[in-house]
């Protein structure tokens, strides 16, 4: 027994879900399913009877984090998305990894694209200057350093085990003793930024997050979405710093991110840049207070 239990979450995410649920078989595993309209709920029915199924109304990422762990017995939680699977024996190699590791909360692997290049796993915290550095595109000049691309980890050497701020949320493995002392994660994020609270709040309570490229999985990447909702990116953002940093900080990220993506808006054409101009209107619709109600 490895000791782990297994939650997927799953929005119309039947493409892949087999190969997710078939790289876990045999372990205690909850699927909670958010209204899938692409027959998702009979196909695990009937390919996957052992799965428990939980159907809820769709209230985000972390809502369904929560309803699985809640339904789960393992000392790990594997959060699995419904796009991405475990190569084998890598949960064997993740769990290994953590009970030498008691330090940490989350150990995340090494991930991939289906076409087998390196997914850049690593993130930072947000802060207004590295907002800055996204948005205004300064991350260009050197993408390779902590200085200008710290938000997306600049120089993160996946080839190692090494601490890290953010793993992608896209397979966690969580220590439950941790989950106990910080709490299930905050589900006022409906999909993105979820990750990252929970993370700093691991963080803030003495845990770490360790990356560990001794177990490897295959992730798809925005595939239940497919970069639609980028209000909602902008808005998890904002509710991260508010929360953490406060109300006027979050303020002054609001107007930053508001300037940059008016000017993306300006030089971007086609849809990404009608994806920023929206998100700008939005930024201009209101204070942060109105626009995280």
């Amino acid at each position: 027994m490895t000791g782990a239990s297994v939650v997927v979450v799953t929005y119309n995410g039947l493409p892949w879900l087999e190969q997710a649920l078939a790289s876990v078989r045999g372990l205690e595993t909850v699927v909670v399913d958010h209204g899938s309209t692409d027959g998702t709920v009979a196909f695990v029915r009937e390919r996957f009877p052992d799965v428990q199924l939980v159907e809820q109304e769709n209230r985000g990422l972390a809502y369904g984090w929560n309803a699985g762990v809640e339904r789960t017995s393992g000392r790990y939680v594997l959060l699995l998305n419904s796009d991405a699977w475990l190569d084998e024996g890598a949960l064997d190699a993740l769990v290994a990894f953590a009970d030498a590791h008691p330090e940490a909360a989350v150990v995340g692997p090494r991930l991939r694209y289906p076409d087998g290049r390196l997914q850049r796993s690593v993130r930072g915290f947000p802060t207004l200057w590295r907002l800055a550095t996204e948005f205004l595109y300064l991350r260009k000049l050197a993408p390779n350093t902590s200085a200008l691309n710290a938000f997306y980890a600049g120089g993160f050497d996946h080839r190692g085990v090494r601490e890290a701020e953010v793993l992608m949320g896209a397979v966690w493995l969580v220590r439950r003793e941790a989950i106990e002392q910080v709490g299930l994660a905050d589900d006022a994020f409906f999909l993105f930024s979820e990750e990252t609270d929970w993370a700093y709040r691991f963080v803030q309570a003495g845990w770490k997050l360790l990356f560990f490229p001794g177990a490897e999985a295959t992730h798809v990447y925005a595939a239940s979405h497919k970069g639609r909702l980028f209000v909602e990116n902008l808005r998890g953002q904002l509710r991260f710093l508010r929360k953490h940093r406060g109300i006027a900080y979050a303020e002054r990220a609001r107007r930053l991110l508001l300037v940059a993506l008016r000017l993306r808006g300006l030089v971007v054409r086609g849809e990404r840049g009608r994806m920023y101009r929206d998100g700008a209107r939005w930024l201009a619709s209101g204070g942060v207070g109105d626009l995280l109600e």
